[in-house]
């Protein structure tokens, strides 16, 4: 959930001033031709960087010009729009809604049963990029019927970040600089204990003040063997959130705060945005975090790009090694022309974000490549969620060319989710209603030693239950 997705850092206030000053899908097309007959195509980026990564408005703007010499006839207007679950739908409505935005890949589901977006598989199939997409990935931005709502950004794998400056002060380098990770929770624990002792800074950063922090927890307790959700079958599921291995899995995370005393000062206090701060800034050694999301600790919050690193995931108690994986789909507005999702998917391509490997797509990835090099952001390997070969090697080619990173620091998270059955999708069901209900326990059990884990955990599971009960009905 990128996102993460989770992943909201908009402001409401500037959000609604900002998209009201234009952002409208059939509101943005104009009656105008150009000089040449042809007809002019307005659109409006909610992909276009927000303040917080303002170092990046440049290399948009130069994607901006590659536009306007490559299709004279579209006027691409920068709109940032972070997308949050509580502004969403109320934007969409009002038809206030960028022509182009970002998600995360728990929300086109139901974006697509509430009528929300616009359904782009004629654009795919006019340009051949339809059978290029990843299956399972097509899937999720996909209705009953097999039409497409989306294309992807990125995909991503959860793994463990982690702040060297604070390893090789605990002495917990190996002979090459990298970071000894810990490779089971029960080490994780250990790790983090060491790292306060001889640094002072919290061993982890561990969220719990919104969905993230149920988020990130899922994954934990996949990896002591809960299974949250049921699929039963039949458009129904059941809630599996007071399991015995989902209970351990939170009694481990007490565990963290009450027996081994490493977390930051109040996890109730931390989101994702927060969680790359303490990593950034040596507020902590670790924290869960995704390779798709390493601009974070370096280019927004400090860190040097050769003291970040990223392994895997820790294992559990029976062995079991899951990482999270979902990504980032770009979507477009319900009220966006043929024409204006069109003129959006030629700034894909600009961007290089298309399934080509052409010229303009690949100037486009180098464009990317120099402008993360150039702000301290670790150039590493991506998830493609392209089948397309020409396009993944000249995607691997760039990354080659322009990597600033030793790749030792990210080996291990890379060899383990490339291991076949490791990547763990986001469960089914209303995944960010589960993230809220597991929030809430992680909230009380971090805040009352005594809290009783397996009543918490009952009434969680119930209340989601009700949820599921409620949202989807037996076919």
């Amino acid at each position: 959930m990128r996102k993460k997705r989770l992943l909201s850092l908009a402001l409401v206030a500037a959000l609604s001033v900002t998209m009201l000053a234009g952002c409208g899908g059939k509101k943005s097309t104009e009656s105008e031709t150009n000089k040449d007959g042809s007809d002019k195509v307005k659109i409006t980026l909610g992909i276009w960087p927000g303040e917080d990564l303002a170092e990046n408005i440049p290399t948009f703007e130069g994607y901006q010009k590659t536009m306007q010499k490559l299709h004279p006839n579209v006027t691409c207007d920068p709109a940032p729009y972070t997308y949050a679950t509580d502004t969403f739908v109320s934007l969409a409505q009002s038809g206030n809604c960028p022509t182009i935005f970002e998600s995360w890949f728990t929300e086109p589901q139901k974006l697509i049963k509430q009528g929300l977006i616009a359904d782009v598989t004629d654009e795919l199939k006019k340009r051949g990029w339809l059978d290029d997409m990843n299956d399972n990935i097509k899937g999720l931005l996909s209705d009953s019927d097999g039409k497409v709502y989306g294309v992807p950004r990125d995909a991503y794998g959860l793994g463990l970040m982690c702040n060297v400056e604070l390893f090789e002060k605990a002495g917990l380098v190996d002979e090459n600089g990298v970071p000894k990770f810990p490779k089971t929770f029960d080490e994780l624990a250990e790790t983090a204990k060491k790292i306060k002792e001889k640094t002072g800074a919290a061993g982890l950063c561990l969220l719990a003040k919104d969905n993230s922090g149920g988020w990130h927890f899922s994954n934990i307790a996949w990896n002591f063997g809960a299974k949250l959700v049921t699929d039963n079958g039949d458009g129904t599921y059941t809630s599996n959130l007071n399991s015995k291995e989902a209970v351990a899995a939170m009694q481990y995370v007490s565990d963290l705060k009450w027996k081994y005393d490493v977390l930051t000062a109040d996890p109730t206090a931390e989101d994702w945005g927060t969680g790359f701060q303490q990593l950034g800034t040596g507020g902590a050694a670790m924290y869960i975090a995704a390779n798709d999301a390493v601009a974070q600790p370096t280019q927004t919050n400090g860190l040097d790009v050769k003291k970040l690193a990223l392994g895997a995931m820790p294992a559990g108690p029976n062995g079991d090694q899951y990482s999270l994986t979902g990504g980032t789909p770009y979507m477009f507005s319900k009220d966006a022309t043929p024409e204006q999702i069109s003129a959006a998917f030629d700034f894909l391509e600009v961007m290089g974000k298309a399934p080509e490997a052409n010229d303009t797509t690949i100037k486009g990835m180098e464009a990317d490549a120099a402008n993360r090099k150039q702000n301290g952001v670790p150039v590493i390997q991506t998830f493609p969620c392209w089948t397309n070969k020409e396009y993944v090697d000249a995607n691997n080619k760039v990354v080659e060319e322009y990597s600033n990173v030793d790749t030792a620091m990210f080996q291990q998270f890379f060899d383990a989710v490339n291991k076949e059955g490791n990547l763990h999708t986001e469960e089914p069901g209303d995944a960010q209603e589960m993230y809220a209900q597991l929030t809430n326990v992680l909230q009380a059990v971090i805040t009352n030693k005594d809290a009783d884990i397996q009543k918490l955990m009952d009434t969680a599971n119930s209340n989601y239950q009700k949820t599921l009960d409620s949202e989807f009905k037996k076919n």
